[in-house]
Formats: C-alpha cells, structure tokens, sequence
C-alpha cells in the first residue's frame, strides 16, 4: 500500500483520515518534522501533506524559507519520488514561490481546503 505522510504541525491541518483509507493508503501522522526525517529512512512515503509556515526573521536560522527546508531536503534524498502537497494559510501564500524554486511541489493549497481537491491531487499521478 502507499505510504501517506500526515506531518501535522498545528490545528489547521485537516484530519483527512477517513479519505486516506479510502484510497487504499497508509497514513502516518507525525506532530513534528524531526520525526518525520527520521522516518523517511525506514519507510519513505509516496505522498506528503503537511502545512507551510513561513520563516520570518530568523525563526528557521535565516538561510531557510520555511519550516519545511529541511525536511524537503531529506525527501530529496531518501523519497525522491515522494509527491508533496503543501497546505498554507492565506496571508503566508505569496510565500510559497520561494520555497517552489529550491523544491518540487506537487500540490499547494490555501487552507481551508476540501477533501475533493486532495482526493484529486492524489489521484492525478
């Protein structure tokens, strides 16, 4: 079955559970992206969903974009393939394009966002 991570981060994340096994796919759910790198050695996903917040200041050291550098940079090496939907909230979207130019991103999605348009993005494979 394919591996979906779920890294849920704050309480915007939508709980798309029921939709994951629906599709057929393994659903771990992470509440920091430290656990997910770790994970990505032993089980890497097929899909991740998980939210982008935007470095500010230097709230990620300065030379990252997001909360989600890090993490991005290890798919790039232990999931290549791995397809990454990012979720944003409104007022950090222009944000975004900074972190498309270092990294491939499937899907973005402004929050709220509905079970249909993550359906179809993981179904458009």
């Amino acid at each position: 079955m394919p591996v979906i991570y779920s890294i849920i981060e704050s309480r915007f994340h939508p709980d798309f559970s029921a939709l994951y096994k629906e599709l057929n796919l393994t659903d771990l759910k992470f509440s920091s992206l430290r656990k997910a790198i770790n994970e990505l050695k032993t089980q890497p996903p097929d899909f991740v969903v998980a939210e982008f917040f935007y470095g500010f200041g230097s709230n990620y050291a300065g030379v990252n974009v997001s909360n989600l550098d890090v993490f991005l940079y290890s798919v790039q090496k232990y999931a290549p393939e791995a397809k990454v939907i990012v979720l944003v909230n409104k007022e950090e979207r222009q944000y975004v394009e900074k972190l498309s130019a270092l990294f491939s991103l499937h899907d973005v999605f402004t929050l709220p966002v509905s079970e249909k348009s993550i359906r179809e993005s993981i179904s458009d494979q």
